[in-house]
Formats: structure tokens, C-alpha cells, sequence
């Protein structure tokens, strides 16, 4: 399954066109409904107020509730824009974002409003395709699971990598901020909410577990790698800038007899740790696949900033108005699930 992303965050509309999609696949609208709305807009403090009900207008690819096997295609309206909130800052260039380098790819010509084609918006229809892509996952009994890691400094409770309790991911997934213990959980909110008050934001981490991922899947090489497959999707994810599979950066303070996991006998085989996430030269080794992500701090804030204008070349000041996330964490944990189900349908064998 391939998916390819269209539209501008102040554009009429926004959208998808999948392809690979499994036919005869049903296609649970309930469950999709759902998706959408853990990622949606203007329904907590902790996100930006611009209201968007996300609504899926399926346009090809799907008849009589079963995907055909088609391109499917999903669209979704722009319906709470407010494009004046970008005028008087054309030619300033948002430190943090795209500004700059689309202006530079694109000669002057791109949608700036909004971040046009850069805009996190573009994330809604990406939750929309991994929510088809979590139907067909699920049909071969593969569930993606993530949860907010940390935020701010502060950590959630740690999960064992070998064996994480699916169960607290599933309910965690139906919070507003997906964490396991809400007494941190709570700690990371009043984190984001002094930044709110300060004109700031925060970023934080996001692991994912895919559960029941079958053994031997994937491959060294380039293309089928399991690691390299997930890399590309979680990189097309704006603000995420940092990628860590299983132990990740603890390795470097590790030895080698902590670091490896120990195989124990059994049908199927198992090891005691989960150090590697689940991958070991590229292909499944059975485990839970398990990554973690860095999220940047969101860059629209309302402290003034030094920029450029990009027309005249002259140095300037930037305050951002409009509306914001102080932090895009919550939002964000069905986005890494999404990009990672699409990742995994890419594998051979994954779907047979």
C-alpha cells in the first residue's frame, strides 16, 4: 500500500489517493470515525482552537462498504480557515518551519498560508490511510499501538519492550493526552500549559508498538527493510526529527551483555529483552516492533523572533498571531500509528 498526500492547509480541501488497498477489504467507517477523531482539532486547551470536524468524503476505491482494490481516494474540506491570520507575514520567514526552503524549491510560487502543503493539516488525511491501512493490518491479527513517551522532560511510565501491557496502550489511545499514568500525564499538561502562558511550546517523545508482527519479514536490503521502511514514513511526519528503534540511544551507554537480547527455546522463538525492537538485520524477529520519535517543539509561538523578509532580503522581526499548538504531542500519537501501519503493509508478506 502506497499512499500519496494532496492539497494545502487553507486550500479547499485536503486528501489521499491510496493504492494496494487490499480488495474486498471492509472498510469500517465506525472505526475510521474514530481515528479521526483522536487526531482532530479544536477539542482541548492543550491544541490549537481552529475547528475542524475531519469528516472522510470517499470518493473512489470503495463499493457497497468493501474496497474494491482500486486507487482509493478520500478527500476531507477545509472548513475553519482564517488565511488574514498569514497575510501581513508573506515574506517573513517562520523560524522552525518550511517557509524558507519552500520558497526556495518552489520560486515564490507556494501556498504560504498556513504552511500550505508543510502544514500538520496534511496529517489528517495521513490518519485517514493508516486507518485503512490499521483494517488490513488487523485482518492478519497486527495491531499498531503508541502512546506519549514524555513531554517537557517529563516521562510517562516506562513499558517493558518484550512484553508491553497492550491492553494500558488501548486505553491510554482513548485519553486526550495518550499516556499511561495520568498523574504524569497530568504533570505534562500543566508543562504545556505554563508554555501556552509564556508564548512558548514544548515537544516531547512518541513510542510505538506494533504487536503480532509475523517472524521473518523484511530484509537487509534497501527497499524491504523493516527499519528503513518505517524511517522514510515517520520522516514524511512533520516536526518529527529524531528516530530510535527498541533500546535506541541507551545502546551507547550499554555493554554488549546488557545490550544483547538472549534467545529462549519455544514455538515460535523469544528473547528475554526487546533491546533491538523487534528487528535484527532488517528483518522481524517475532517481537513486539517497537520505535520511539522525537517531536519538535511546535515552531508557531507568540515570542518575537528575528527572521528575514525574504522579498527585500532585509532582517525583520515576527510575532506569530492566529492559532496554535503549544504542543502537537497528543494530536500526533495516532499520526505516528497511521504512518507506521502504512509502513508495515509495505513489507512482503505482511498482507498474504
Amino acid at each position: 500500500m502506497r499512499y500519496s498526500l494532496f492539497g494545502e492547509s487553507h486550500g479547499p480541501a485536503i486528501g489521499v489517493v491510496l493504492q494496494g488497498v487490499p480488495s474486498g477489504l471492509d472498510i469500517d467507517e465506525d472505526f475510521i470515525r474514530a481515528e479521526m477523531a483522536r487526531r482532530a482539532p479544536g477539542k482541548s486547551p492543550l491544541a490549537t482552537a481552529r475547528n475542524e470536524k475531519d469528516e472522510v468524503r470517499i470518493l473512489s476505491g470503495v463499493f457497497e462498504g468493501k474496497a474494491c482494490g482500486t486507487p482509493l481516494c478520500g478527500v476531507i474540506e477545509n472548513t475553519d480557515t482564517r488565511s488574514r491570520d498569514y497575510a501581513a507575514t508573506r515574506w517573513l520567514a517562520r523560524p522552525g518551519h518550511a517557509d524558507f526552503t519552500a520558497h526556495l524549491r518552489y520560486r515564490g510560487f507556494e501556498d504560504y498560508r498556513g504552511g500550505g502543503h508543510f502544514s500538520g493539516r496534511l496529517t489528517a488525511p495521513l490518519v485517514f490511510a493508516g486507518a485503512v491501512a490499521k483494517l488490513a493490518l488487523r485482518a492478519r491479527g497486527v495491531e499498531v499501538l503508541a502512546r506519549v513517551k514524555s513531554i517537557a522532560g517529563i516521562d510517562d511510565a516506562p513499558l517493558d519492550l518484550a512484553t508491553p501491557d497492550a491492553e494500558a496502550l488501548r486505553a491510554a489511545a482513548r485519553k486526550p493526552l495518550p499516556v499511561i499514568d495520568d498523574a504524569r500525564g497530568e504533570a505534562m499538561q500543566q508543562a504545556i500549559l505554563d508554555a501556552r502562558g509564556d508564548g512558548d511550546s514544548v515537544g516531547g517523545l512518541i513510542q510505538c508498538f506494533a504487536l503480532n508482527v509475523p517472524a521473518g519479514l523484511g530484509s537487509p536490503d534497501f527497499d524491504e527493510n523493516i527499519e528503513t521502511l518505517i524511517a522514510r514514513h515517520m520522516f514524511a511526519v512533520p516536526a518529527v526529527k529524531g528516530l530510535a528503534f527498541g533500546a535506541g540511544f541507551d545502546f551507547a551507554s550499554m555493554r554488549g551483555s546488557e545490550a544483547n537480547d538472549s534467545l529462549t527455546p519455544g514455538t515460535p522463538f523469544r528473547t528475554r529483552t526487546n533491546n533491538n525492537g523487534g528487528i535484527n538485520g532488517g528483518i522481524s524477529n517475532g517481537m513486539p516492533v517497537v520505535f520511539t520519535v522525537v517531536v519538535k517543539p511546535t515552531p508557531s509561538i507568540g515570542k518575537e523572533q528575528e527572521t528575514v523578509n525574504m522579498n527585500t532580503s532585509e532582517a525583520a522581526k515576527l510575532i506569530i498571531t492566529g492559532r496554535h499548538d503549544p504542543c502537537i504531542l497528543s494530536r500526533a500519537v495516532p499520526v505516528i500509528e497511521a504512518a507506521c501501519a502504512l509502513a508495515l503493509t509495505e513489507l512482503p508478506g505482511v498482507l498474504a
